[in-house]
């Protein structure tokens, strides 16, 4: 009980976000930048602000299977993202309502056929992603030299 009440009382006294909006547990803040650097540097890549419905595996692999692919069945991309059908219905209709991929639901003579694609708006998301992956890692990598 002694130690639930401290880690409570820590809690409160650790501010949930800062004046500029920023948890004051993750570090310094990165001030602007001044100086000829500033007209090149890259805006810091963080992970906490990685696209979180992209981010998920499940969800990465549909996206990515639809990007290299132009129209993927519904029994494809189940067996591609090698999930089950309630799991890949549930993972793909938040991508839908996201925006990011389109759903076509018609026949094959008497045998229902879904189709998914990657709308535009699914390719850029995965791009921004891919984007902000590679300068996570680049900035990692230059970390541990």
């Amino acid at each position: 009980m002694a130690a639930r009440a401290k880690s409570a009382g820590t809690a409160a006294r650790i501010p949930a976000n800062d004046a500029g909006g920023r948890d004051p547990r993750s570090g310094p803040a990165a001030g602007p930048r001044t100086g000829p650097a500033a007209a090149t540097a890259k805006p810091r890549a963080h992970a906490r602000d990685l696209d979180r419905l992209v981010h998920d595996r499940t969800r990465l692999a549909i996206v990515s299977a639809l990007a290299a692919n132009e129209l993927l069945t519904f029994t494809e991309l189940k067996a591609i993202t090698e999930t089950t059908d309630g799991n890949l219905s549930v993972h793909t209709r938040k991508l839908e309502d996201a925006g990011y991929v389109s759903c076509t639901k018609g026949y094959a003579g008497r045998t229902p056929r879904t189709e998914f694609a990657l709308t535009s708006a699914g390719r850029k998301a995965l791009q921004k992603y891919l984007d902000h992956m590679d300068a996570i890692i680049s900035h990692a990598r230059r970390s541990t030299r």
